[in-house]
């Protein structure tokens, strides 16, 4: 199966001792920067409701955006973004092996990028796949990706041999996969916390969930949907109940610890 995930607005830029990928929509990546750059700073912050701090910062990263970049200024996809999905994906503890198998099983659907394999050379940046930046192909982010998130996808699950596609992604995310185009099975688990009545999705847990998710994904080399009702990591336990054929839902007492205590 492919598992797909959000990106994250935070970045954490300590260099790896790692072989990088170039990520297949680079010259995608190249023309989006070059549109952002033209934007005055009002515009990005407008944008992406930014402070003016974060505003000015993102304007440099887009003013030194290079097309051919050197290693010195990128780092690997699942080890450079740092919010919470990343906290319970923990990528820089995978193996070797499992990182090999998340470089054909897990990919990273990304504003900027479009789709990014873990290993996928990126420069720092953020541009948030709802940002409603205007290009040639429409007046959104969703305008200009249009199908080929899709398509990729597609393509990669045909390379592993899967039909299954298991979306740990945010709805803002996976609203830029083309559903008409998507010919793949997907599976979307939902994490919920019990406070005592009826159990409810707390973002903060979901994110961190989505990704702990991905992780059991890759660690188990999962390629059976049903197996995805044995993840238990942080507390959570399957509720049949309460789940549907490709919604499985997990619920945990509210308020547990990372590690479920």
């Amino acid at each position: 199966m492919l598992v797909v995930i959000s990106p994250a607005k935070r970045l954490d830029w300590t260099e790896r001792n790692i072989e990088e990928t170039t990520p297949d929509f680079l010259d995608d990546a190249v023309r989006l920067a070059k549109t952002a750059r033209n934007l005055t700073l009002q515009d990005l912050k407008k944008l992406m409701s930014l402070s003016p701090d974060l505003a000015r910062l993102n304007r440099d990263r887009f003013r030194v955006f290079s097309d051919v970049p050197s290693t010195d200024v990128t780092r690997p996809a699942a080890l450079a973004f740092a919010g919470d999905t990343y906290l319970g994906l923990e990528a820089t503890s995978l193996d070797a092996e499992e990182m090999a198998w998340a470089q054909d099983h897990l990919r990273i659907l990304s504003g900027l990028y479009g789709v990014l394999r873990p290993l996928d050379a990126i420069q720092a940046y953020r541009l948030e796949m709802g940002s409603r930046l205007k290009t040639r192909r429409g007046k959104s982010l969703y305008d200009y990706w249009r199908d080929q998130l899709s398509i990729a996808l597609n393509a990669q699950a045909e390379r592993v041999g899967t039909d299954v596609l298991v979306n740990c992604a945010s709805q803002e995310y996976f609203g830029a996969v083309a559903p008409k185009s998507l010919k793949l099975r997907v599976v979307t688990p939902v994490f919920k916390e019990d406070k005592g009545n009826e159990p409810v999705i707390v973002s903060f847990f979901a994110k961190r969930a989505r990704g702990a998710m991905a992780r059991f994904i890759v660690q188990n080399r999962l390629s059976d949907p049903a197996d995805l009702t044995d993840f238990d990591s942080g507390g959570y336990a399957y509720n049949a109940d309460m789940s549907e054929v490709d919604r499985p839902v997990f619920v945990r007492p509210y308020g547990l610890a990372a590690d479920g205590s």
